[in-house]
Protein backbone atom coordinates (compact mmCIF):
# COMPACT_ATOMS: atom_id res chain seq x y z
CA UNK A 1 0.00 0.00 0.00
CA UNK A 2 1.37 3.69 -1.02
CA UNK A 3 2.89 5.60 1.95
CA UNK A 4 1.85 2.67 4.73
CA UNK A 5 3.92 1.28 7.24
CA UNK A 6 2.16 -1.83 8.56
CA UNK A 7 2.18 -4.02 11.05
CA UNK A 8 4.73 -6.37 9.42
CA UNK A 9 7.60 -7.21 11.77
CA UNK A 10 6.27 -4.99 14.49
CA UNK A 11 7.98 -6.96 17.62
CA UNK A 12 9.01 -4.19 19.44
CA UNK A 13 5.38 -2.48 19.82
CA UNK A 14 3.49 -2.97 22.98
CA UNK A 15 6.17 -1.07 24.88
CA UNK A 16 4.29 2.08 25.89
CA UNK A 17 0.95 0.25 26.14
CA UNK A 18 1.25 -3.60 26.68
CA UNK A 19 -2.43 -3.97 28.15
CA UNK A 20 -4.03 -2.49 25.03
CA UNK A 21 -3.33 -4.60 22.07
CA UNK A 22 -6.69 -5.03 20.89
CA UNK A 23 -10.06 -3.33 20.36
CA UNK A 24 -11.55 -5.35 23.44
CA UNK A 25 -8.62 -4.04 25.42
CA UNK A 26 -9.82 -0.05 25.09
CA UNK A 27 -13.21 -1.04 26.69
CA UNK A 28 -12.54 0.44 29.74
CA UNK A 29 -11.08 3.36 28.27
CA UNK A 30 -14.48 3.52 25.85
CA UNK A 31 -16.75 3.26 28.77
CA UNK A 32 -14.60 6.16 30.79
CA UNK A 33 -14.85 8.51 27.91
CA UNK A 34 -18.68 8.23 27.29
CA UNK A 35 -18.91 9.46 30.70
CA UNK A 36 -16.66 12.02 30.03
CA UNK A 37 -18.35 12.82 26.79
CA UNK A 38 -21.93 12.76 28.95
CA UNK A 39 -20.51 15.13 31.69
CA UNK A 40 -18.91 17.94 28.49
CA UNK A 41 -21.70 17.60 26.38
CA UNK A 42 -24.92 19.89 27.69
CA UNK A 43 -22.14 22.74 28.28
CA UNK A 44 -22.31 26.25 26.23
CA UNK A 45 -19.21 26.04 24.49
CA UNK A 46 -17.88 28.83 21.79
CA UNK A 47 -14.62 30.34 20.35
CA UNK A 48 -14.37 31.75 23.72
CA UNK A 49 -16.05 32.05 26.97
CA UNK A 50 -16.47 30.55 30.55
CA UNK A 51 -18.05 27.45 28.37
CA UNK A 52 -14.51 26.53 26.94
CA UNK A 53 -13.37 27.04 31.05
CA UNK A 54 -15.75 24.92 32.45
CA UNK A 55 -14.79 22.18 29.82
CA UNK A 56 -11.29 22.45 30.83
CA UNK A 57 -11.75 22.49 34.49
CA UNK A 58 -13.91 18.86 33.96
CA UNK A 59 -10.76 17.67 31.72
CA UNK A 60 -7.99 19.01 34.28
CA UNK A 61 -9.87 16.63 36.79
CA UNK A 62 -8.35 13.52 34.67
CA UNK A 63 -5.42 14.95 33.87
CA UNK A 64 -2.99 18.38 34.94
CA UNK A 65 -3.37 21.26 32.04
CA UNK A 66 -1.92 24.94 32.01
CA UNK A 67 -4.52 27.40 30.97
CA UNK A 68 -3.59 30.04 28.86
CA UNK A 69 -5.46 33.39 28.56
CA UNK A 70 -4.89 35.62 25.15
CA UNK A 71 -6.66 38.93 25.61
CA UNK A 72 -9.02 40.38 23.33
CA UNK A 73 -7.37 42.42 20.87
CA UNK A 74 -4.28 40.10 20.75
CA UNK A 75 -3.30 40.44 17.38
CA UNK A 76 -1.82 36.58 16.29
CA UNK A 77 -0.97 36.92 12.61
CA UNK A 78 -3.53 38.03 10.27
CA UNK A 79 -6.28 37.55 12.86
CA UNK A 80 -7.00 39.36 16.14
CA UNK A 81 -8.50 37.24 19.04
CA UNK A 82 -12.13 39.04 19.75
CA UNK A 83 -14.11 40.14 22.13
CA UNK A 84 -15.32 37.71 24.60
CA UNK A 85 -18.71 36.18 24.46
CA UNK A 86 -20.97 34.95 27.26
CA UNK A 87 -24.67 33.95 27.21
CA UNK A 88 -26.90 33.14 30.14
CA UNK A 89 -30.40 32.86 28.35
CA UNK A 90 -32.46 33.35 25.22
CA UNK A 91 -36.10 32.58 23.93
CA UNK A 92 -38.30 33.32 21.52
CA UNK A 93 -42.14 33.62 23.15
CA UNK A 94 -45.62 33.73 21.91
CA UNK A 95 -48.46 36.39 22.91
CA UNK A 96 -49.36 33.36 25.67
CA UNK A 97 -45.58 34.15 26.98
CA UNK A 98 -44.74 30.31 26.20
CA UNK A 99 -41.10 29.67 24.59
CA UNK A 100 -41.59 28.16 21.44
CA UNK A 101 -37.36 28.53 21.07
CA UNK A 102 -35.43 27.91 24.49
CA UNK A 103 -31.77 28.13 25.01
CA UNK A 104 -32.44 26.67 28.15
CA UNK A 105 -34.08 22.96 26.47
CA UNK A 106 -30.81 23.35 23.59
CA UNK A 107 -27.85 25.52 23.23
CA UNK A 108 -27.88 24.91 19.99
CA UNK A 109 -31.07 26.96 19.35
CA UNK A 110 -29.11 30.46 19.56
CA UNK A 111 -26.69 31.36 17.17
CA UNK A 112 -23.52 31.40 18.10
CA UNK A 113 -21.69 35.05 19.08
CA UNK A 114 -24.99 36.65 19.02
CA UNK A 115 -25.48 39.78 20.00
CA UNK A 116 -27.97 41.09 22.66
CA UNK A 117 -31.61 41.83 22.12
CA UNK A 118 -34.71 42.22 23.33
CA UNK A 119 -37.39 43.24 21.45
CA UNK A 120 -40.87 42.27 20.37
CA UNK A 121 -41.18 41.44 16.75
CA UNK A 122 -43.47 40.05 13.94
CA UNK A 123 -42.61 36.38 12.53
CA UNK A 124 -42.24 38.46 9.30
CA UNK A 125 -39.26 40.63 10.48
CA UNK A 126 -38.63 37.52 12.76
CA UNK A 127 -37.82 35.18 9.76
CA UNK A 128 -34.76 36.65 8.85
CA UNK A 129 -32.60 35.68 12.08
CA UNK A 130 -34.22 32.25 11.81
CA UNK A 131 -32.18 29.36 10.47
CA UNK A 132 -33.58 25.72 10.03
CA UNK A 133 -32.41 22.66 7.74
CA UNK A 134 -35.71 21.68 5.59
CA UNK A 135 -34.06 18.82 4.50
CA UNK A 136 -33.78 17.32 8.32
CA UNK A 137 -36.74 19.09 9.17
CA UNK A 138 -36.49 17.34 12.68
CA UNK A 139 -33.58 18.61 13.50
CA UNK A 140 -31.56 21.61 14.69
CA UNK A 141 -28.91 23.33 13.05
CA UNK A 142 -25.62 24.56 14.54
CA UNK A 143 -24.92 28.05 13.02
CA UNK A 144 -21.90 30.90 14.08
CA UNK A 145 -21.38 34.21 13.63
CA UNK A 146 -18.21 34.82 15.36
CA UNK A 147 -16.49 37.73 13.01
CA UNK A 148 -19.78 39.50 11.83
CA UNK A 149 -21.96 41.04 14.37
CA UNK A 150 -25.44 39.62 14.03
CA UNK A 151 -28.32 37.61 16.18
CA UNK A 152 -30.24 34.67 15.52
CA UNK A 153 -32.13 31.35 16.61
CA UNK A 154 -31.94 27.86 15.10
CA UNK A 155 -35.15 25.49 15.33
CA UNK A 156 -36.67 22.75 13.64
CA UNK A 157 -38.25 22.98 10.46
CA UNK A 158 -41.23 21.53 11.61
CA UNK A 159 -41.16 24.31 14.77
CA UNK A 160 -41.37 26.88 12.32
CA UNK A 161 -44.16 25.59 10.18
CA UNK A 162 -45.93 25.66 13.74
CA UNK A 163 -45.43 28.81 14.55
CA UNK A 164 -48.83 31.37 13.79
CA UNK A 165 -48.33 34.95 12.44
CA UNK A 166 -47.89 37.60 15.02
CA UNK A 167 -46.10 39.13 17.73
CA UNK A 168 -43.15 37.44 19.29
CA UNK A 169 -41.00 38.52 22.16
CA UNK A 170 -37.35 38.00 21.35
CA UNK A 171 -34.31 38.08 24.22
CA UNK A 172 -30.68 37.15 24.06
CA UNK A 173 -29.02 37.97 27.50
CA UNK A 174 -25.73 38.01 26.42
CA UNK A 175 -22.48 39.68 26.54
CA UNK A 176 -19.59 40.49 24.22
CA UNK A 177 -17.06 42.41 26.45
CA UNK A 178 -13.15 42.57 26.43
CA UNK A 179 -11.93 39.41 27.29
CA UNK A 180 -9.97 36.64 26.43
CA UNK A 181 -9.42 33.21 24.48
CA UNK A 182 -8.82 30.49 26.48
CA UNK A 183 -6.75 26.84 25.31
CA UNK A 184 -4.48 24.66 27.61
CA UNK A 185 -1.81 22.54 27.19
CA UNK A 186 -0.63 19.34 28.53
CA UNK A 187 2.85 17.74 28.28
CA UNK A 188 3.79 14.18 28.68
CA UNK A 189 7.70 14.75 29.17
CA UNK A 190 9.49 12.01 27.68
CA UNK A 191 13.59 11.09 27.37
CA UNK A 192 13.53 13.45 24.79
CA UNK A 193 12.31 16.94 24.27
CA UNK A 194 11.48 15.90 20.74
CA UNK A 195 7.55 16.49 20.92
CA UNK A 196 4.48 14.92 19.13
CA UNK A 197 1.52 17.31 18.88
CA UNK A 198 -2.45 15.98 19.72
CA UNK A 199 -4.77 18.89 19.01
CA UNK A 200 -8.65 18.87 19.63
CA UNK A 201 -11.02 21.59 19.12
CA UNK A 202 -13.23 22.74 22.19
CA UNK A 203 -15.15 25.44 20.62
CA UNK A 204 -18.47 23.76 19.54
CA UNK A 205 -21.61 23.36 22.54
CA UNK A 206 -23.73 20.05 22.76
CA UNK A 207 -22.39 18.36 19.88
CA UNK A 208 -21.34 14.86 21.04
CA UNK A 209 -18.72 13.56 18.35
CA UNK A 210 -17.90 17.11 17.38
CA UNK A 211 -16.21 17.05 19.33
CA UNK A 212 -17.04 15.87 23.13
CA UNK A 213 -15.84 12.87 21.81
CA UNK A 214 -11.92 14.07 20.71
CA UNK A 215 -12.12 15.72 23.97
CA UNK A 216 -12.27 12.66 25.83
CA UNK A 217 -10.19 10.29 23.84
CA UNK A 218 -7.74 13.34 24.18
CA UNK A 219 -7.37 13.24 27.82
CA UNK A 220 -7.34 9.43 28.21
CA UNK A 221 -4.91 9.30 25.70
CA UNK A 222 -2.77 11.98 27.65
CA UNK A 223 -3.13 9.51 30.85
CA UNK A 224 -2.28 6.74 29.88
CA UNK A 225 1.08 8.08 28.16
CA UNK A 226 1.59 9.56 31.54
CA UNK A 227 1.68 5.96 33.06
CA UNK A 228 4.36 4.65 30.88
CA UNK A 229 8.00 5.77 29.88
CA UNK A 230 7.82 7.52 25.98
CA UNK A 231 10.94 8.38 24.30
CA UNK A 232 9.35 11.42 22.74
CA UNK A 233 7.43 14.10 24.59
CA UNK A 234 3.44 14.78 24.15
CA UNK A 235 2.09 17.82 23.98
CA UNK A 236 -1.86 17.59 24.31
CA UNK A 237 -3.38 21.02 22.68
CA UNK A 238 -7.05 21.80 23.52
CA UNK A 239 -7.61 25.16 21.73
CA UNK A 240 -11.06 26.61 19.86
CA UNK A 241 -10.83 25.72 16.31
CA UNK A 242 -9.23 27.96 13.87
CA UNK A 243 -8.57 30.95 15.91
CA UNK A 244 -7.57 28.73 18.90
CA UNK A 245 -4.64 27.49 16.87
CA UNK A 246 -3.49 30.35 15.23
CA UNK A 247 -3.13 32.16 18.31
CA UNK A 248 -1.14 29.13 19.62
CA UNK A 249 1.10 28.78 16.69
CA UNK A 250 1.20 32.52 17.02
CA UNK A 251 3.10 32.54 20.63
CA UNK A 252 4.58 29.01 20.38
CA UNK A 253 6.23 30.32 17.03
CA UNK A 254 10.04 29.60 18.09
CA UNK A 255 9.43 26.56 19.77
CA UNK A 256 7.90 24.16 16.51
CA UNK A 257 11.23 23.57 15.61
CA UNK A 258 10.74 20.76 18.17
CA UNK A 259 8.25 19.32 16.72
CA UNK A 260 8.30 15.76 15.32
CA UNK A 261 4.86 15.73 13.99
CA UNK A 262 1.47 15.52 15.37
CA UNK A 263 -2.53 14.67 15.14
CA UNK A 264 -5.30 17.01 14.92
CA UNK A 265 -8.45 14.20 16.10
CA UNK A 266 -11.96 14.57 16.76
CA UNK A 267 -15.57 13.39 15.54
CA UNK A 268 -13.96 9.82 16.89
CA UNK A 269 -17.15 8.27 18.48
CA UNK A 270 -19.68 7.65 15.69
CA UNK A 271 -20.43 4.50 13.99
CA UNK A 272 -19.00 5.51 10.43
CA UNK A 273 -15.13 4.42 9.31
CA UNK A 274 -11.81 5.19 10.42
CA UNK A 275 -10.74 7.67 8.06
CA UNK A 276 -7.12 9.45 8.36
CA UNK A 277 -6.05 12.65 6.41
CA UNK A 278 -2.65 12.95 5.68
CA UNK A 279 -0.79 16.23 6.34
CA UNK A 280 0.41 18.88 3.58
CA UNK A 281 3.36 16.85 3.25
CA UNK A 282 1.62 13.64 1.79
CA UNK A 283 4.52 11.00 3.17
CA UNK A 284 5.72 12.05 6.35
CA UNK A 285 6.37 9.64 9.49
CA UNK A 286 2.79 10.11 10.86
CA UNK A 287 1.36 9.81 7.37
CA UNK A 288 2.48 6.23 6.34
CA UNK A 289 2.14 5.54 10.17
CA UNK A 290 -1.41 6.49 10.72
CA UNK A 291 -2.64 4.71 7.19
CA UNK A 292 -1.08 1.47 7.85
CA UNK A 293 -2.79 1.76 11.80
CA UNK A 294 -6.13 2.80 10.25
CA UNK A 295 -5.47 0.08 7.48
CA UNK A 296 -4.92 -2.84 9.85
CA UNK A 297 -8.20 -2.29 12.74
CA UNK A 298 -10.05 -1.41 9.40
CA UNK A 299 -9.18 -2.66 5.77
CA UNK A 300 -11.80 -0.34 4.52
CA UNK A 301 -10.88 2.54 6.69
CA UNK A 302 -10.62 5.61 4.30
CA UNK A 303 -7.60 7.68 3.63
CA UNK A 304 -7.25 10.80 2.36
CA UNK A 305 -5.30 13.34 0.57
CA UNK A 306 -4.28 16.94 2.29
CA UNK A 307 -6.93 19.61 1.00
CA UNK A 308 -6.89 23.03 2.68
CA UNK A 309 -10.92 22.22 4.61
CA UNK A 310 -11.49 20.94 7.75
CA UNK A 311 -10.17 21.37 11.24
CA UNK A 312 -6.66 22.50 12.52
CA UNK A 313 -4.76 20.53 10.40
CA UNK A 314 -5.02 23.04 7.67
CA UNK A 315 -3.72 25.71 10.69
CA UNK A 316 -0.40 23.46 11.07
CA UNK A 317 -0.13 22.94 6.99
CA UNK A 318 -0.15 26.08 5.87
CA UNK A 319 2.61 27.10 3.89
CA UNK A 320 4.38 28.94 6.28
CA UNK A 321 4.38 26.05 9.16
CA UNK A 322 4.19 22.91 6.53
CA UNK A 323 4.28 20.68 9.99
CA UNK A 324 3.65 16.86 9.41
CA UNK A 325 0.62 17.04 11.43
CA UNK A 326 -2.44 14.96 10.09
CA UNK A 327 -6.11 14.33 11.31
CA UNK A 328 -7.90 11.50 12.60
CA UNK A 329 -11.09 11.25 12.57
CA UNK A 330 -14.14 8.65 12.18
CA UNK A 331 -16.88 10.13 9.94
CA UNK A 332 -15.35 13.45 8.72
CA UNK A 333 -16.35 16.82 8.78
CA UNK A 334 -20.09 16.92 6.57
CA UNK A 335 -19.54 13.18 5.92
CA UNK A 336 -22.48 12.17 8.11
CA UNK A 337 -26.08 13.53 8.53
CA UNK A 338 -25.64 14.44 11.87
CA UNK A 339 -22.83 16.80 11.55
CA UNK A 340 -23.52 20.23 13.04
CA UNK A 341 -27.20 19.23 13.78
CA UNK A 342 -28.95 19.04 17.15
CA UNK A 343 -28.66 14.96 15.69
CA UNK A 344 -25.11 14.80 17.06
CA UNK A 345 -25.95 13.72 20.27
CA UNK A 346 -25.50 11.50 22.98
CA UNK A 347 -27.10 8.76 21.15
CA UNK A 348 -24.86 8.62 18.25
CA UNK A 349 -22.11 8.13 20.15
CA UNK A 350 -21.15 4.06 20.42
CA UNK A 351 -18.75 2.67 22.82
CA UNK A 352 -17.27 -0.03 20.12
CA UNK A 353 -16.44 2.92 18.12
CA UNK A 354 -14.34 4.85 20.88
CA UNK A 355 -12.84 1.68 21.21
CA UNK A 356 -11.41 1.36 17.80
CA UNK A 357 -10.53 5.40 17.71
CA UNK A 358 -8.45 4.70 20.71
CA UNK A 359 -7.28 1.75 19.32
CA UNK A 360 -5.50 3.53 16.42
CA UNK A 361 -4.45 6.32 18.59
CA UNK A 362 -2.83 4.07 21.08
CA UNK A 363 -0.70 2.35 17.83
CA UNK A 364 0.01 5.51 16.45
CA UNK A 365 1.67 7.03 18.85
CA UNK A 366 3.87 4.16 20.15
CA UNK A 367 4.79 3.55 16.80
CA UNK A 368 6.07 7.11 16.14
CA UNK A 369 7.82 6.92 19.92
CA UNK A 370 9.91 3.67 18.73
CA UNK A 371 10.32 4.94 15.09
CA UNK A 372 14.02 6.48 15.45
CA UNK A 373 15.48 8.61 12.28
CA UNK A 374 19.30 7.94 11.73
CA UNK A 375 21.61 10.22 9.41
CA UNK A 376 24.33 8.42 7.52
CA UNK A 377 27.84 9.81 8.45
CA UNK A 378 29.71 8.42 4.95
CA UNK A 379 26.77 8.31 2.73
CA UNK A 380 29.03 8.47 -0.68
CA UNK A 381 29.74 4.64 -1.76
CA UNK A 382 29.41 1.86 1.71
CA UNK A 383 31.62 2.38 4.38
CA UNK A 384 33.86 -0.54 5.32
CA UNK A 385 32.37 -2.43 7.88
CA UNK A 386 35.21 -5.76 8.25
CA UNK A 387 37.29 -3.81 9.56
CA UNK A 388 35.38 -1.81 12.28
CA UNK A 389 34.37 -5.83 12.76
CA UNK A 390 30.42 -5.23 11.70
CA UNK A 391 31.22 -7.52 8.58
CA UNK A 392 32.44 -11.67 8.25
CA UNK A 393 35.77 -11.59 6.90
CA UNK A 394 35.47 -14.13 4.61
CA UNK A 395 33.39 -13.41 1.51
CA UNK A 396 31.18 -15.77 -1.23
CA UNK A 397 28.16 -16.35 0.43
CA UNK A 398 25.07 -14.25 1.18
CA UNK A 399 25.20 -11.63 4.28
CA UNK A 400 23.38 -12.84 7.22
CA UNK A 401 19.80 -11.14 8.49
CA UNK A 402 22.19 -8.79 10.63
CA UNK A 403 24.39 -7.89 8.16
CA UNK A 404 21.92 -7.38 5.18
CA UNK A 405 20.31 -4.97 8.07
CA UNK A 406 23.34 -3.44 8.70
CA UNK A 407 23.22 -2.58 4.37
CA UNK A 408 19.34 -1.14 4.55
CA UNK A 409 19.87 0.93 7.83
CA UNK A 410 23.53 2.44 5.63
CA UNK A 411 21.41 2.83 2.56
CA UNK A 412 18.07 4.58 4.01
CA UNK A 413 19.59 6.22 6.66
CA UNK A 414 18.73 9.73 4.75
CA UNK A 415 17.17 11.87 7.96
CA UNK A 416 13.73 10.71 7.20
CA UNK A 417 13.28 7.10 7.32
CA UNK A 418 12.87 5.78 10.50
CA UNK A 419 13.00 2.11 11.81
CA UNK A 420 9.86 0.91 10.99
CA UNK A 421 10.06 2.14 7.57
CA UNK A 422 13.40 0.49 6.74
CA UNK A 423 11.93 -2.44 8.57
CA UNK A 424 8.85 -2.45 5.94
CA UNK A 425 11.28 -2.10 3.37
CA UNK A 426 13.17 -4.91 4.00
CA UNK A 427 11.15 -7.28 5.40
CA UNK A 428 14.18 -7.38 8.05
CA UNK A 429 12.45 -7.83 11.99
CA UNK A 430 12.21 -4.84 13.17
CA UNK A 431 14.32 -5.64 16.76
CA UNK A 432 17.24 -6.66 14.05
CA UNK A 433 17.21 -3.75 12.44
CA UNK A 434 17.33 -1.41 15.01
CA UNK A 435 20.39 -3.84 16.36
CA UNK A 436 22.04 -2.46 13.03
CA UNK A 437 21.53 0.67 13.63
CA UNK A 438 22.64 0.66 17.75
CA UNK A 439 25.70 -1.02 16.47
CA UNK A 440 26.42 1.66 13.26
CA UNK A 441 25.98 4.65 15.73
CA UNK A 442 28.69 3.15 18.10
CA UNK A 443 30.71 2.57 14.98
CA UNK A 444 30.36 6.29 14.47
CA UNK A 445 28.40 5.88 10.95
CA UNK A 446 25.46 6.69 11.71
CA UNK A 447 23.63 9.14 14.27
CA UNK A 448 20.47 10.06 15.39
CA UNK A 449 18.59 12.52 14.31
CA UNK A 450 16.08 14.66 16.70
CA UNK A 451 14.19 17.76 16.00
CA UNK A 452 16.05 21.16 16.50
CA UNK A 453 15.63 22.30 20.21
CA UNK A 454 18.49 24.74 20.53
CA UNK A 455 16.70 27.58 19.97
CA UNK A 456 14.08 26.79 21.75
CA UNK A 457 12.46 29.58 24.54
CA UNK A 458 11.87 27.91 27.88
CA UNK A 459 7.81 27.50 28.15
CA UNK A 460 7.17 29.89 31.42
CA UNK A 461 9.45 32.37 30.08
CA UNK A 462 6.63 34.71 28.69
CA UNK A 463 5.85 37.49 29.87
CA UNK A 464 2.23 38.94 31.35
CA UNK A 465 1.43 41.08 28.20
CA UNK A 466 0.90 37.37 26.23
CA UNK A 467 -1.47 36.52 28.73
CA UNK A 468 -2.26 34.48 31.50
CA UNK A 469 -1.02 30.76 32.82
CA UNK A 470 -2.73 28.67 35.56
CA UNK A 471 -1.42 25.43 36.34
CA UNK A 472 1.62 23.41 35.18
CA UNK A 473 0.07 20.93 32.61
CA UNK A 474 3.11 18.42 32.67
CA UNK A 475 3.16 14.88 33.42
CA UNK A 476 7.01 14.40 34.30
Amino acid sequence: MRGCVNDANMDMTGRLFPTHKHVDDCAILARRARELIRDIYPICRSITGDGVRETLARVARLIPLEVSEVPSGTPVFDWEIPREWDIRDAYVADSSGRRVIDFRAHNLHVLSYSTPIRAKLPLAELRAHLYTLPQQPDRIPYRTSYWRESWGFCLTQRALDAMPEGEYEVLIDAELKPGSLTYAECLVRGESSEEFLISTHVCHPSLANDNCSGIALAALLAEQLGRGKPRLSYRFLFAPGTIGSIAWLSRNRDDLRRLRGGLVIGLLGDPGQLTFKRSRRGNSEVDRIAAGVVRELDPAARLLDFSPYGYDERQFCSPGFDLPVGRLTRSANDMYPEYHTSGDNLELIRVDALAQSMLALLRIVERVDINRRYRNLRPFGEPQLGKRGLFRATGGVDPGEFEHALLWVLNQSDGGRGILDIAAASGLPQAVVQQAADALAAAGLVEEVVAETSACKHRNERTAGDGVRMNQGEIP
